[in-house]
């Protein structure tokens, strides 16, 4: 595949990621300035905290340039506090924290717990022969969907994966998971 993805290497499991991706024969670049961000084709944005993540985008100068790649059809995935950042409404966010508003959904900080709350489980995902192991580190919880969303997975009733048009989310941390389908999920959206 020659297609560039950026993985978002502000704060985070960006690392992971990025092997992840490595793994499955894509070349992973990480993205810290605008610079970087012009030179992706696509873009994952890992987990992390989110309100922390949304300072440094906009002190790194990334959050304008990001917003709109966004809205120009960029294909991006967000894991965690990248998902959190997509949503259109924060629920327990800052008042200054600002978000990309790329799915309609609205998403609760840290729903499922604290760090030590922490859980591993088996997700059935639509389209996978068998279940994925996730990880929830601090899980933000989906409240709301729109319409246009498709959900990918539940737990528990709600769901943690949803993707609409070219952008994707996880509650979960597939990069923590030995398993590179989620990953794969994304690079076929980015493939088209």
């Amino acid at each position: 595949m020659g297609a560039r993805i950026g993985v978002l290497a502000l704060q985070g499991a960006f690392a992971a990621h990025a092997a992840a991706l490595q793994r499955l024969g894509v070349r992973a670049d990480e993205v810290r300035v605008a610079g970087d961000l012009a030179e992706c084709d696509a873009l994952v944005m890992p987990g992390g905290e989110s309100t922390t993540m949304s300072q440094l985008l906009e002190t790194s100068h990334l959050f304008d340039p990001l917003a709109k790649r966004i809205a120009d059809g960029m294909p991006v995935f967000g894991t965690c506090a990248g998902m959190i950042l997509l949503s259109r409404h924060i629920a327990d966010g800052r008042p200054d924290q600002r978000s990309f508003a790329a799915l309609d959904i609205d998403v609760q900080r840290n729903a499922y717990g604290r760090q030590l709350d922490s859980f591993e489980t088996e997700i059935a995902v639509q389209g996978f022969d068998r279940a994925f192991h996730a990880v929830f580190i601090r899980a933000p919880r989906i409240s709301r969907i729109g319409s246009e969303i498709e959900t990918l997975a539940t737990y528990d009733g709600k769901p943690v994966l949803v993707r609409s048009n070219t952008v994707m989310a996880a509650s979960f941390h597939p990069e923590l998971a030995d398993d590179d389908r989620v990953h794969q999920l994304f690079l076929n959206m980015v493939q088209g």
